[in-house]
């Protein structure tokens, strides 16, 4: 799993059926201090997670796994949103 930051919403009208009434979040990474990285993924929405909130992504195989995603051509799904972060005793992101 990662920790990212949702920035943005991807609307795609011509997609694989499968995906339809999916919704598409643009994730940035976030590294442990709560600093952003440049790095940024789509993936998509398993908790109605919106911008500006920190989140949970899985990635690969296992992003199949999530609730109603079974056999779907997803990479990256959002599987929780983040109440609190804690690094080395302190609290690096809180809601």
């Amino acid at each position: 799993m990662r920790l990212g930051k949702v920035v943005g919403t991807v609307v795609a009208t011509q997609k694989d059926p499968k995906l339809t009434g999916n919704k598409l979040l643009v994730i940035r990474e976030m590294q442990l201090d709560g600093s952003l990285k440049e790095d940024f993924s789509v993936a998509v929405d398993t908790v109605g997670a919106g911008v500006g909130e920190c989140v949970l992504v899985c990635a690969g195989s296992s992003a199949r796994l999530a609730r109603n995603l079974q056999d779907c051509p997803v990479d990256a799904a959002v599987i929780g949103i983040v109440d609190t972060v804690e690094h080395d005793g302190k609290v690096v992101f809180k809601k």
